[in-house]
């Protein structure tokens, strides 16, 4: 009999699953295909912004030297956005100005409409003059060159400066495309009537969601049942595939046949059992050309080893450095030890400075509804004794 495999730790696992992948080629896309991608090289500013000293306000423009308590002034014309006023301007002369136009000359300001008061042709200052220009100088917000490359997937607000910058297309790493499996005689899908015996196949959707909302593109293959004739054929269907993440069927007994399976079909296995709960039976390889994740099949194991290994796989796949984004709280109740493997378990976030967090009391990993309602895991390392309430711990928050 050959010995059982050690269950190595969560850091160990996580270098090794790191270790496995690599930055994707890069393309250039437009603009308008840019949401959520990652810029793999600077780009810089085509043009400065504003390109002109610009109204802030709608107002009146005049020489600075004029801006005095109850000055009179002759208005001459007006100036609007995309429509400058290109006429003479001399001392004693005002112009009616839009938010957003040029401003007729340098050295001036612009006095809000509703401070003054107009007569005909004829500008009248208050008594009281505000210190305030409003004038948005040139290049106030960015100047031609000026560099830009988050190191994260592109927001919103980045498109917009990228336009603003006159930035039509960039370059990104390519979307990992994910192919997920999930495996057993047991699972139907959403929408069919299961047999007595037989439950809803979610592990699929929780998955599939953190790998798009991590830019991933992903193919949902169908369920794979618990032979190898299955197994070969669904596997075959993930081809092209850069991750192939599988769920259930991972651990040993005599229906999960995963791992035998793949390794039939070349997976050079990195490692298989963690030191962790939920999510012990989690294993991971190279297959062919494509990274083997495998997952747990119950699905609270599923999302939390997504949560801490698939995220930062795409991560790196897109040309980012990976983290995992763990705080501080203040916990509301006592724990007892943990024992030999680190349990991350579902816990509700109070707000304040620092958060209260509050695990709670179902950790079974087949409970959905109570991972549904969870916000944060929290991080109790193996070997840990009892904690009372009121001791600071660390979490990791669900997005």
């Amino acid at each position: 009999m050959s010995p059982r495999p050690s269950l190595i730790s969560v850091a160990d696992a996580r270098a090794h699953v790191l270790d496995l992948v690599r930055a994707l080629p890069l393309e250039t896309v437009p603009l308008r295909a840019a949401l959520g991608r990652v810029m793999a090289q600077p780009v810089q500013a085509g043009l400065t912004q504003p390109p002109f000293d610009g109204s802030a306000m709608d107002g009146y423009w005049l020489k600075a030297s004029d801006h005095k308590p109850g000055a009179r002034l002759q208005i001459l014309g007006e100036a609007a956005a995309g429509h400058a006023y290109d006429g003479p301007v001399h001392s004693g002369h005002a112009v009616r100005i839009f938010t957003g136009a040029p401003v007729p000359a340098p050295d001036g300001v612009v006095v809000l409409q509703e401070n003054v008061t107009r007569d005909g042709d004829i500008l009248i200052l208050p008594q009281e003059l505000s210190d305030n220009h409003n004038i948005r100088p040139a290049g106030g917000d960015f100047h031609a060159g000026h560099p830009f490359h988050p190191k994260r997937a592109l927001t919103a607000r980045d498109l917009g400066l990228l336009a603003a910058m006159n930035i039509a297309q960039v370059t990104v790493h390519q979307r990992p495309e994910v192919a997920l499996i999930a495996t057993g005689d047991e699972l139907v899908m959403p929408g069919e009537t299961p047999g007595p015996d037989q439950i809803i196949s979610s592990n699929n959707f929780i998955v599939a969601a953190i790998a798009e909302a991590m830019g991933a593109v992903v193919r949902v293959l169908p369920i794979a049942r618990d032979t190898h004739d299955s197994l070969r054929t669904v596997f075959a269907l993930a081809k092209g595939a850069d991750l192939i993440v599988t769920s259930g069927g991972a651990s040993v007994g005599d229906h999960d046949l995963v791992g035998e399976v793949a390794a039939e079909l070349g997976l050079q296995r990195s490692f298989w059992k963690i030191a962790m709960r939920p999510g012990k039976p989690l294993m991971a390889g190279r297959m062919g050309d494509a990274v083997l994740l495998g997952l747990p099949g119950n699905p609270v194991s599923a999302t939390v080893c997504a949560e801490l290994f698939l995220r930062p796989m795409l991560a790196v796949m897109q040309g980012l450095t990976p983290c995992e984004p763990q705080h501080d709280a203040v916990i509301t109740h006592g724990l007892g030890p943990t024992g030999p493997r680190t349990h991350y378990m579902r816990a509700k976030l109070i707000p304040g400075t620092p958060p209260e967090i509050t695990a709670f009391d179902n950790q079974d990993s087949a409970v959905l509804s109570v991972l549904a309602e969870a916000d944060a895991l929290l991080i109790r390392e193996q070997g840990d004794g009892p904690i009372k309430a009121g001791s600071t711990v660390r979490y990791i928050p669900l997005r």
